[in-house]
This record gives structure tokens, sequence and C-alpha cells, in this order.
């Protein structure tokens, strides 16, 4: 029997499948060449406010490009014979690119850029550069001004440990107060109010917000019904009063001894306090402007009379959380910086003018055109760490 003949069946014949499986590979190829073309062709719609830059075979049109920071699209038109590459470059290093742009084709880039000079490549590597640059703009300078918040991780964890440090320092204030009283020492006892009083006015920014423990260990006599008779004037003007209006300790022994538990209750509500970034800054704003408008003006130690001496502690204590936010602004906003830094200097040169660096002055001696000039000197403090938050992108 002979074998069978495949064309005479009608099965095709191996070199008819090659040339079949070769036909389709060609449709296929030619159909995703297609395909690429036309989603080239059919581009998405181009953005409002695109920047047109077209590449032709020697050149880019313009040649010359200027934009403002931030978020900029540019619609690159490839008027050249060859596939092209468009990129923006810093240096030598690659900022944006779009690669493989077909010759009459168009594509879409959008970026961020930060102000500065960049070169952009214009079709082959051997064509000249063109330039793009990039100025600062409101948007910006605002984006530039806000660090990212593991920025301030630093700055917070600082002062909530200066703040700890402070009230202890307070607390151990007041126990040798307590212990001078129980002496009988009055001499010792205002040294030792003293001590406690700085320490207590470098925390009173963030203390004076929280009203139980500020009427507790803080009383003003004017804002009481019976004033100094009053069961509720306690805490630190009690002991003022009785030291150096009555100038003895008699008496003083449970007020020392509550002013002790309400500085440890403080203490232990600075440890878990909770801060927001623009809190660092608000803070010392508030405080210098609350000093100005009052205690400056009308005297806060109306007994001992050492005002000076606190104002100045209180400046140190306005300070501190300023200086571990100043690094952060030097970045985004110098002349803040130097605003700020010239405010504190104005500050204490104005309490040092009073006397209150050197021989203890008191306040009552401090006629009341000095003491405006020393408010107005607070005030512009304030108004000068107020700058602090908006530079940082913080309002």
């Amino acid at each position: 029997m002979s074998s069978p003949d495949p064309q005479r069946d009608g099965t095709p014949s191996s070199r008819l499948m090659t040339i079949a499986l070769l036909g389709a590979g060609i449709l296929v190829l030619a159909g995703g060449g297609a395909f690429y073309l036309a989603s080239q062709k059919v581009a998405r719609p181009v953005e409002a406010g695109a920047i047109a830059v077209r590449v032709g075979d020697k050149s880019c049109e313009p040649m010359d490009l200027t934009v403002p920071a931030g978020r900029s699209v540019f619609e690159i038109e490839n008027a050249s014979n060859r596939p092209i590459e468009w990129e923006i470059l810093d240096g030598v290093m690659v900022v944006e690119e779009r690669e493989n742009i077909a010759p009459g084709f168009r594509s879409q880039l959008a970026t961020r850029l930060k102000p500065g000079s960049y070169d952009i490549t214009c079709g082959l590597l051997s064509n000249p550069r063109g330039k793009l640059t990039v100025i600062a703009s409101a948007h910006s300078e605002a984006e530039k001004a806000k660090p990212p918040l593991k920025a301030f991780i630093g700055p917070l964890s600082e002062y909530k440990v200066y703040l700890v440090l402070q009230s202890g320092q307070m607390i151990q204030a007041t126990k040798t107060l307590q212990n001078a009283i129980e002496a009988g020492d009055v001499a010792a006892t205002k040294a030792a109010y003293g001590a406690a009083r700085v320490a207590y006015r470098h925390v009173e920014s963030v203390s004076g917000r929280i009203a139980d423990i500020e009427n507790a260990m803080d009383p003003v006599a004017a804002y009481l019904a019976g004033r100094e008779q009053d069961p509720a004037f306690t805490g630190f003007h009690r002991i003022e009063f009785g030291l150096w209006r009555e100038s003895s300790v008699a008496g003083l022994k449970p007020i020392a001894d509550k002013l002790i538990a309400d500085a440890a209750t403080l203490r232990d509500r600075l440890k878990v306090l909770k801060f927001e970034p623009a809190d660092l800054s608000g803070n010392s704003a508030r405080e210098a402007r609350r000093l100005a408008e009052g205690p400056v003006i009308s005297g806060d130690s109306l007994y001992a009379s050492d005002d000076l001496a606190e104002f100045a502690a209180a400046v140190d204590g306005l300070e501190k959380p300023v200086s571990l936010l100043l690094p952060l602004v030097a970045e985004a906003s110098p002349e803040t910086v130097k605003t700020v830094t010239d405010a504190f200097a104005a500050t204490r040169a104005e309490i040092g003018k009073l006397g209150g660096t050197g021989t203890p002055v008191a306040y009552t001696d401090v006629p009341p055109d000095a003491r405006k000039t020393l408010s107005a000197s607070f005030m512009a403090l304030a108004d000068a760490i107020d700058r602090i938050n908006p530079a940082l992108g913080q309002e």
C-alpha cells in the first residue's frame, strides 16, 4: 500500500503551515506598531497652561524657557525626523524626562521644579542644549517653607525635655523654700523663692495656659474678691506677700506644701502634654504679648518688686522653643531669623538698661515711660516670633 498524499487528502503541508505562521506574526507586529502609533496620536488632552516645546532637527523652540517654581506641564512635540527623548537636567542629573517620542508626535510631562537654572536636551545629543530657568513663586516659597512633619520631631522632643527639667528644678527650689520656711529663715526663703520663680518663668508660656494649675500656683490678688485675704490667694504670690509685705514666714508652710504638690502635678502634666509644631513659637508669641500688655505695664511682683529679674527669666523661656526652630526657619526665610534674633537682643537690652541683668532694681522705681518702652519691646518681640509659623508653612 502506498503512503497517503497530504495534498490529495486535504491535509496542509508543513511548508504551508510555516508560511501561515509567519504571516500571522507579521500581522501581529504590524498591529502592535499601529497601536503604538495610534496611542501616541490619540494623546491625552492637553492640560490647560501646558508649555509648548517644539524639538526640531537641530534645536528646540524656544531654546530659553522661564517658568515659576512648583508644578509645570510641558507638551513636547517632535518636529524632527528621528525619535527623541526630552530631558530636564540639573548638572549631570536627570530631573525629568520623556523617552521615545516618535517623529510628528507629542508627549506631555508634568513635574514639580524648585527655583534654579536647568538644561534641556533638544533632540540629538550633539545638538546644543536649551535653558530652563525656574523662578521663585508664592507657591514655591510656601512649599519650600513647609518642612516635613518629621523635621519637627527633634525640636518638639527637646522642648518637652526642657519643660520637664525646668519643672523639676522648680520643685527642688520650692522644696528648698519649704525647708527655709520651716527653719524660720526669711532671707534664705527669699533666695529660694527667686530661684523657684526663675524656673517657673521658663515654663510659663505653657503652664500659663493650663488654667487650674495657673490659678493654683500663680493667682493674682487683684483678681480675687477678698484680695490678699481671700482663701484662694495661694501659691507663689501668697508666699511673696508674706516674705516682703509682712517680712515673716508665719503661716507659709501649708502654702509651700501645696505649692510643691502643684509643681509636681505641673511636671506630670508637661510630660504627657501634646504639642503641635505651631505651638512651639505660637506659645512664645502669645506669652510675649501677654507680658507686654499686662505685667510689664502694671508690674507682676507687686510685693518683691523684682519684676526685671523675672522678665529676664521669661525671655529665656520664650527663646528656648524658638531657638529650636531657627535652623528650619533659616532654610525657608533667613530674614525672619534675623528679625527674631534682633528682637530678642533688643528686649534683653531694654531690660538691661533698667538694671534687670545686674544690681537689682525695684520695679516700683521704673517710671511709666520706661515701662512703656519695655512693653513696646516685648510687643515687637511677639510680632517677630509670629513670623515663624508662616515662614514654616504652619499657617
